[in-house]
């Protein structure tokens, strides 16, 4: 590992009996190496994303890999600093990434396409659709050529959204998601709803710009911590767009308003012109301001903490 701090991201579906004490021993484990991030773990498997020094995250692999259920388990690695995540949490759940379908499914781990045969795809064959299961907002941040960007706020949000890909059903899916996670859930979940052509990145984003970068990419890559994107910087196109001025830009924001915290793109010049903006366009679009919206030290919790 060449990186002083790197961020590492990993999962597996495999099956893993209790997982409340595997998460416990887990979790004491990173602790033990100050490790930071986030871990899910399920009877389904393991889903994580840890930083910290590069000898922690060594031992940490390492230590992962000794257990015959994860000995082949995927690590990949980008730049990171002792800022990439706040705390550590590790917990057990129902599933490492949630879809909530009506009918269990198991994932699909038989129909990956490696970066370079699905670079080809894209070059040779005029009937596939590339499909983005990610959440709307990652999409906004960068995305692959002529990619359909499902329009959800949430992955559990896409069991219902396949009615909308119904014109579609007879085409070549090409699906793919930041590291192949939720990939693997999403094909399952397409090839039970009648779509037989369904395929997916292996190792997702992440895995094809360590070969390809920005070949048929367009923009940066959304990640769930405090960088909030990565990016290859050679032949970058950018296409985020800040949501109320219409700027460019790659800096994401959480609406002020508390009970939205949406997720949304804001150029800093929009914010230093119009300090309103940092309320999102829907929130802005009810009528709220920083005076009336409910977030810490605002006006109005401040007004109903007196009259309480």
């Amino acid at each position: 590992m060449d990186s002083e701090y790197p961020v590492i991201l990993f999962y597996k579906y495999v099956p893993i009996a209790g997982p409340d004490r595997f998460a416990a021993e887990h979790s004491a484990l990173c602790k033990s190496l100050g490790l930071k991030g986030r871990v899910l773990v399920a009877e389904e498997g393991i889903n994580g994303t840890l930083a910290g020094p590069r000898e922690a995250i060594a031992s940490y692999v390492k230590t992962l890999r000794a257990d015959a259920r994860f000995a082949d388990i995927e690590i990949k690695q980008s730049e990171g600093d002792a800022a990439t995540f706040p705390r550590l949490s590790v917990k057990a759940r129902a599933e490492i990434v949630t879809l909530g379908a009506a009918v269990p499914l198991q994932a699909d781990l038989h129909n990956h396409l490696s970066p370079a045969e699905w670079k080809r795809s894209i070059e040779q064959d005029p009937n596939i659709l590339l499909v983005d299961v990610r959440n709307r907002y990652e999409s906004a941040a960068g995305k692959f050529e002529n990619a359909l960007a499902c329009d959800i706020e949430f992955f559990r949000e896409l069991p219902a959204y396949l009615e909308k890909l119904e014109e579609h059903r007879d085409k070549t899916i090409l699906m793919y998601c930041t590291g192949g996670i939720r990939c693997e859930k999403a094909s399952a979940l397409f090839r039970q709803n009648g779509f037989e052509k369904v395929f997916q990145l292996h190792g997702g984003i992440v895995n094809y710009q360590r070969e390809f970068g920005n070949q048929h990419w367009l923009g940066e890559c959304f990640v769930f911590d405090n960088r909030m994107t990565v990016k290859v910087e050679e032949n970058l196109v950018h296409i985020g767009i800040c949501a109320h001025s219409g700027r460019s830009t790659s800096r994401f924001v959480n609406c002020l308003h508390d009970s939205c915290h949406a997720l949304f793109l804001l150029a800093p010049e929009t914010e230093q012109e119009n300090t309103e903006t940092r309320l999102c366009p829907e929130c802005l679009s009810k009528g709220l301001t920083s005076q009336t919206a409910d977030y810490k030290g605002s006006p109005a919790r401040l007004s109903k903490a007196a009259t309480a």
